[in-house]
């Protein structure tokens, strides 16, 4: 969803760095990936395709902070659809 942000803080060798991915359009999502030593954030389109990708050693990953997106943020396209109740004969 648009709004959808992951906030990652990373050892640089005695400071630290701060790094925003953020789902800049309708219909988009930020994924968080990791396994063998790396970590992986990437927006992702409603197709699944990768738009945008950060990867980070997990060893230098100091913290890693999801903020999903409000429900005030939230598009009518980026909800399922409602479906009406069938009427009564």
């Amino acid at each position: 969803m648009i709004g959808d942000r992951v906030e990652i803080v990373v050892d640089a060798g005695g400071t630290t760095r701060t790094w925003d991915v953020t789902a800049t359009r309708a219909g988009r999502r930020v994924e968080v990936a990791h396994g063998r030593g790396v970590v992986e954030v990437s927006e992702v389109t409603r197709g699944g395709t990768p738009v945008r990708t950060a990867r980070f050693m997990s060893s230098r990953v100091l913290a890693l902070v999801e903020h999903p997106a409000s429900a005030t943020v939230r598009l009518a396209d980026d909800e399922s659809p409602v479906l009406p109740l069938p009427r009564p004969a």
